[in-house]
């Protein structure tokens, strides 16, 4: 805990688009700073996903879609999370690179972790 997810659609070229190893690092600081978590404890995971497309253009214009999830074990106000998904969303712009050729959609979320939760380091 915290179990951050970074989703990324594949029309971003991942080495050119994005710096992943500091944004992974800019994230874990925003969720120690913020939301009291232990440094040793962030962990962040990247997953491609095939396509993005937008209601509104999707013959003319590509889209890319970059969101993070930031899992939390239950305790933090809503306030605390609010907080959170707010500096979560101004980072993103830092380490996700210009996409002149693309609409670039950022979006990012923080939830509670189910109570269900368990977690094995082997």
């Amino acid at each position: 805990m915290p179990q951050i997810t970074v989703d990324y659609t594949n029309s971003l070229d991942f080495a050119d688009a994005f710096d992943a190893q500091g944004l992974a690092r800019a994230l874990h600081e925003a969720v120690v700073e913020i939301a009291a978590a232990r440094p040793e404890a962030c962990k962040t995971l990247f997953r491609e996903a095939y396509g993005a497309y937008a209601y509104e253009d999707m013959e003319n214009l590509p889209h890319a879609i970059v969101h993070v999830t930031v899992g939390l074990l239950a305790g933090r106000t809503e306030e605390t999370k609010a907080k959170l998904t707010e500096a979560v969303l101004a980072l993103l712009p830092k380490y996700v690179g210009p996409a002149d050729h693309l609409t670039l959609h950022l979006s990012a979320e923080v939830r509670d972790l189910d109570a269900s939760y368990r977690k094995a380091d082997i």
